[in-house]
């Protein structure tokens, strides 16, 4: 029979694998996303850009599995049917509005508005062990750079 420490600790368990997976399963879609958005981007310096992104993002799904591994739990292999989903809706919304550069940025600001909003939410909310809360902190901050950086590529967007 459990105790009931045994069975809270089971519990605090579960809950921080289960908030690593979902942060898991969104930086595989982030990592989708870039690709995608990518490759239907006409700037250079924005290609460039959304690059880094997908491979930050693949970094950040990386350090996120080895956290899951450590806790002797399987990690998530993939993204969410939601994430599907959004691109979807972003291929149709891209199609109708002309597949711009402006357009695709506009997408990733609002995508990574939602992730960071997320990461910060998770850092609030859950008691992370040290080690787990500084890679959420540092992937946390990550983004929010890259919100501030992407408000500039907006002007470049314009540009051409």
């Amino acid at each position: 029979m459990e105790t009931t420490k045994e069975k809270a600790d089971q519990n605090i368990h579960k809950e921080i694998v289960n908030n690593l997976q979902d942060l898991l399963e969104k930086n595989y879609d982030a990592e989708k996303g870039f690709t995608k958005a990518m490759k239907d981007a006409k700037n250079q310096n924005l290609k460039r850009f959304l690059q880094r992104q997908a491979s930050q993002r693949n970094r950040f799904a990386t350090e996120l599995d080895q956290q899951i591994r450590n806790l002797n739990e399987k990690p998530k292999e993939s993204g969410s049917l939601t994430g599907d989903l959004h691109r979807t809706w972003i291929d149709i919304k891209s199609s109708v509005a002309g597949n711009t550069d402006e357009a695709i940025l506009e997408e990733c600001i609002r995508g990574e508005k939602a992730s960071w909003k997320e990461y910060e939410s998770k850092l609030q909310n859950q008691n992370f062990p040290s080690t787990i809360f500084e890679v959420l902190k540092n992937q946390a901050t990550e983004i929010h750079n890259t919100l501030n950086q992407v408000k500039t590529l907006e002007d470049l967007a314009d540009v051409e």
